[in-house]
């Protein structure tokens, strides 16, 4: 288990979180979980409604998409937003590839942070933007 010092300095490590304040960082320490995940186990499935945000503390994770796989994110990257944020259903299948040691925020808690701190709203929607313009570079924006 991480420090909370240790905790705060890997959350601004984020890039999603690499713009906010202490305060804002303090606050998503406090309302995050650390998690150790086996490797192989399946942390969302494509098609199946949304509860958690994840951040990788180590460890890598595998993003499928149709049963093709799009990428592997490790220490720095995040997933599950998408879902929090519309409530739609997840729109990958994220699964451990190593042992990892995750950062989760459940839906209430991520909402609340949003809610309370705009700025960790408009990280999110920066974010979110970043990726739809990677993986639709041809579309116009």
């Amino acid at each position: 288990m991480a420090s909370t010092d240790d905790k705060l300095e890997l959350l601004k490590r984020v890039p999603l979180f690499a713009g906010l304040g202490r305060k804002e960082v303090e606050e998503i320490g406090r309302l995050a979980e650390e998690i150790d995940v086996p490797a192989g186990r399946v942390l969302m499935r494509e098609g199946q409604t949304g509860q958690e945000f994840f951040v990788v503390i180590s460890g890598s994770v595998l993003i499928e998409r149709g049963g093709h796989d799009i990428r592997s994110l490790g220490p720095g990257d995040f997933l599950g937003e998408i879902a929090l944020i519309d409530d739609a259903p997840r729109t990958a299948t994220a699964t451990t590839e190593t042992n990892a040691k995750l950062l989760v925020l459940a839906h209430r808690e991520f909402h609340s942070l949003m809610d309370r701190f705009p700025s960790v709203r408009t990280a999110v929607m920066q974010a979110l933007a970043m990726r739809v313009r990677s993986l639709e570079p041809e579309a116009a924006h």
